[in-house]
């Protein structure tokens, strides 16, 4: 049973963490978080029951890591202090690493997996689901350009929290990590007859715009992914799950 006095302490290093934490929203990014080596100071349930069973079911590597470390709090008190309820009613605030961490595997040599770049994209849910993917695929990192934080609460929660399973920056055109940039454009080399390079920079531009003419003329070489005539893009997630599938990916797990 959860006292008064822990409930009211847990409140209040939420309030005092929050404006500077990674929100880590709902039992999927608190789970991959904790998996990841995140140092989470402090996480919130409505229902810490409900969130132990999911462990059971779901996570036993983290069930007694979140047993210790979920405090079950009112359901007022719970919607008072996270901006959107997840349906899993648990939340977690965790440290951003260091961008000079994240920088030193971005640029670290000989690179065992491509970076992805995502070149001023502008949906949160998007740069999420990439994430992910560069998560699952075991890319290096994923890269942004412009002005979209790629560690907004709506783009952790997207990755499921899976930020901590890769390097994740913000960095502009001209400071990217060394390598050979293969940027994907309809004139491009089709993808399928290309080897891609494991140190490779895998360049994306948005739907609408594709990429930019200074990021064409900085490319090693544009390549396009198959598409049928008429077709006038794909999403921006499935682009670069295209992509890193044809890289080669993890290899199995024996």
């Amino acid at each position: 049973m959860v006292s008064e006095d822990e409930i009211t302490r847990a409140v209040r290093q939420w309030r005092d963490a929050a404006p500077e934490m990674v929100l880590l929203d709902g039992f999927h990014a608190l789970k991959h978080a904790l998996r990841f080596g995140a140092d989470v100071r402090v996480a919130i349930s409505s229902d810490k029951g409900a969130i132990l069973g999911l462990a059971d079911e779901l996570a036993g590597d983290v069930a007694d890591r979140l047993d210790d470390l979920v405090i079950e709090v009112p359901t007022a008190t719970y919607r008072d202090l996270v901006p959107r309820v997840h349906p899993t009613q648990v939340a977690g605030l965790a440290v951003r690493p260091e961008p000079r961490r994240n920088l030193a595997v971005l640029s670290g040599a000989p690179r065992p997996a491509p970076v992805v770049v995502l070149e001023n994209p502008r949906n949160l849910g998007n740069v999420g689901a990439v994430v992910r993917l560069a998560a699952g695929f075991g890319a290096t990192g994923v890269v942004t350009t412009g002005d979209m934080d790629p560690w907004h609460p709506n783009v952790v929660r997207a990755a499921a929290g899976l930020h901590y399973a890769t390097a994740v920056e913000s960095l502009q055109l001209d400071d990217l990590p060394p390598g050979p940039v293969y940027a994907l454009d309809p004139e491009g080399d089709d993808i399928r007859s290309v080897t891609l390079p494991d140190d490779a920079l895998l360049a994306f531009g948005s739907e609408r715009h594709g990429i930019s003419p200074e990021l064409r003329k900085g490319a090693t070489k544009l390549v396009a992914l198959p598409m049928r005539p008429q077709v006038s893009s794909y999403n921006l997630a499935t682009s670069v799950a295209m992509a890193l599938f044809h890289w080669g990916g993890p290899p199995p797990v024996p």
